[in-house]
């Protein structure tokens, strides 16, 4: 989950509003799924292998899959084609903040697709290429935490402070139709509800809940 913190803080921005919207609420459990999922595999990747690199491969996989499957493909083209734009628009404060985050979401896909390609190169050529796996995961954790911390202090309070009622209707519509299942939240996907079951029976404890 995201550090004590800094969940207090984005609590703290939300309620100096005194308006929590349906989408920023969505976005914003996203964004703590995916932390969890992330912080997860960082510390997947500081244990190792161990002595059951079956499992460990397995389960590293099915987290770089999740991170693949829903916030690229559908959590982020929805802030770039409709929460960012108005937001630009009307608090051009923001708009260099903007623009680095939508360069971030194109580097985050060609970032996870890297290391899926980085794990099935250790995982299919050895030692060799465990380095170059770990020292990239630990850069992309860094990027994507850093990522989230932005959206979630600079322009979802601004779009709080900018946006109309008419934007806000969009938004949340929008951001219903994809809500992430894992969030325990919203109706859960009986795929993703798999691949959930699968990365926490497998993941070894404290991480998850098999064998340490």
């Amino acid at each position: 989950m995201l550090h004590k913190r800094q969940r207090l803080f984005y609590i703290t921005i939300i309620k100096r509003f005194q308006l929590v919207k349906a989408s920023i609420q969505i976005i914003h459990d996203e964004h703590t799924t995916l932390a969890a999922m992330l912080r997860s595999l960082g510390m997947m990747v500081a244990r190792g292998p161990g002595t059951d690199a079956q499992t460990y491969f397995e389960v590293v996989r099915a987290m770089l899959f999740y991170i693949d499957e829903f916030p690229e493909r559908l959590h982020h083209p929805k802030e770039t084609e409709l929460l960012f734009p108005p937001v630009a628009r009307l608090a051009p404060e923001t708009a260099e903040v903007i623009a680095r985050l939508d360069q971030d979401h194109t580097k985050g896909e060609a970032g996870v697709r890297e290391l899926q390609h980085l794990l099935l190169a250790w995982e299919l050529l050895g030692e060799s290429r465990r380095e170059a796996f770990e020292n990239k995961t630990k850069r992309y954790l860094g990027f994507y935490l850093e990522h989230m911390r932005l959206e979630e202090t600079v322009i979802l309070p601004a779009a709080l402070r900018v946006l109309s009622e008419d934007d806000w209707r969009e938004l949340d519509a929008a951001f219903a139709t994809n809500c992430d299942p894992l969030t325990g939240k919203y109706p859960r996907d009986p795929i993703y509800e798999r691949l959930f079951t699968r990365i926490v029976s497998q993941a070894p404890a404290p991480i998850g809940l098999g064998e340490g």
